[in-house]
């Protein structure tokens, strides 16, 4: 026997409450982040508005019933701008409040006191649409290309996911608009397969559903930033020395079983301390963000940079000999020569030290033999590249 509409309202009602409380404790006081407050928002909403409806009947539906289907199109609007934060982009009231405000509108001038499907055909529209653009927005998460240039870029199956359920819902509320204009709601095919009772129990299945999937979510991300903060250096991004000097050592030992070479680089900044004491702290912060993200902007995405201490940067570049970590090194100077600095501050020089690895070589001794190197270009005066090989200064 088929439950009524009432009493699946009530259950719905219930089920959203229940997502919301458990999600806002599990969820978002955990991660604070913006999609997961959005999606809290998205189910007070979907909550206030099933209770609007239940007053459907009585004397008060005339207000109650176009306050529900505004309150679900908002929800809708939510969960839309809990996926573009998710993407990192911008909000804006205006477009968030267009639909819900429409929705409003029409439902107010089509007979609410009569009439429960007051405004239907442009509620179930724009609840299509907005549950549409939250589906587009999911499909089209992808890692930065920071990420991808770092190699730890990790995208979650949980997004993928939400993006089908979300676009699943959005063609079903499609077909529900189709069908409530060609025939009208009171029409079996309307009211058997795409009426209030079966669009109660989807979307009380769908709640639960995405509610999980934002979980699942919001604990990878949560589990991302903690092994990024882990692993990364906190002022430019680079890995920090101890993951350099693991991830390094493991491509060391892959290479040199393939019988393949690399170079690694040491560089350091030239009187750094100068830049900060005579432009400031963050002066000598920009010159450091600034080498990073130039090391970043022309090393391959193979290859390993990490912050190696105060103003002190080690690059590892597997399969490429010396004299092409040279140019490397000097096309990082070149690049950092063209930068535009603040205050007028001339961006300081670099100096380099390559050693090239080899057969019976291990990293410790590759970076002791660069730091020797980087040790002769300072004492030779500084904003050259030396060559441990030779000893021979870069031209």
């Amino acid at each position: 026997m088929m439950l009524d509409t009432t009493t699946l309202r009530v259950s719905f009602g219930m089920v959203a409450l229940t997502l919301l409380v458990l999600f806002y404790f599990v969820a978002y006081r955990s991660s604070r982040s913006a999609y997961c407050g959005w999606w809290c928002v998205a189910l007070g909403l979907f909550l206030g508005g099933s209770v609007a409806y239940l007053f459907d009947g009585t004397s008060q539906q005339v207000w109650t019933n176009p306050l529900g289907s505004t309150l679900l199109v908002a929800g809708a609007s939510s969960v839309w701008a809990g996926t573009r934060a998710l993407r990192m982009l911008t909000f804006s009231w205006p477009w968030f409040l267009a639909a819900p405000v429409v929705t409003a509108v029409a439902a107010a001038i089509d007979d609410p006191a009569d009439n429960t499907w007051a405004g239907g055909a442009v509620f179930l529209a724009l609840m299509s649409f907005m549950v549409g653009l939250a589906s587009r927005e999911l499909w089209l998460v992808r890692p930065s290309p920071t990420d991808l240039l770092r190699r730890e870029a990790t995208f979650s199956p949980s997004v993928r996911v939400l993006s089908v359920l979300s676009g699943g819902f959005s063609v079903f509320y499609a077909a529900r608009t189709i069908v409530f204009v060609a025939v009208g709601p009171d029409a079996v095919a309307f009211d058997r397969y795409l009426g209030s009772e079966v669009t109660t129990l989807v979307t009380t299945v769908l709640l639960a559903a995405v509610s999980f999937g934002m979980t699942s979510l919001s604990y990878e991300r949560e589990t991302e930033e903690l092994r990024t903060r882990a692993t990364r250096d906190g002022l430019t991004g680079l890995l920090n020395r101890t993951e350099f000097m693991r991830q390094a050592a493991a491509e060391w030992r892959s290479k040199h079983r393939s019988g393949a070479h690399g170079s690694l680089i040491l560089a350091d900044l030239d009187f750094f301390k100068t830049v900060n004491d005579t432009y400031g702290h963050p002066a000598g912060d920009y010159a450091l963000q600034t080498f990073a993200a130039t090391c970043r902007g022309i090393v391959r995405s193979s290859d390993l940079v990490g912050r190696y201490g105060g103003e002190e940067f080690i690059i590892f570049l597997p399969n490429l000999p010396a004299e092409r970590a040279e140019q490397i090194a000097r096309s990082i100077s070149e690049r950092l020569r063209a930068t535009a600095t603040p205050n007028g501050m001339a961006f300081p020089t670099v100096s380099y030290g390559i050693a090239s690895a080899s057969a019976d070589s291990d990293l410790i001794d590759a970076i002791d033999r660069a730091d020797r190197a980087l040790y002769e270009a300072k004492s030779l005066g500084r904003d050259r590249v030396i060559l441990s090989d030779d000893g021979r200064p870069a031209t």
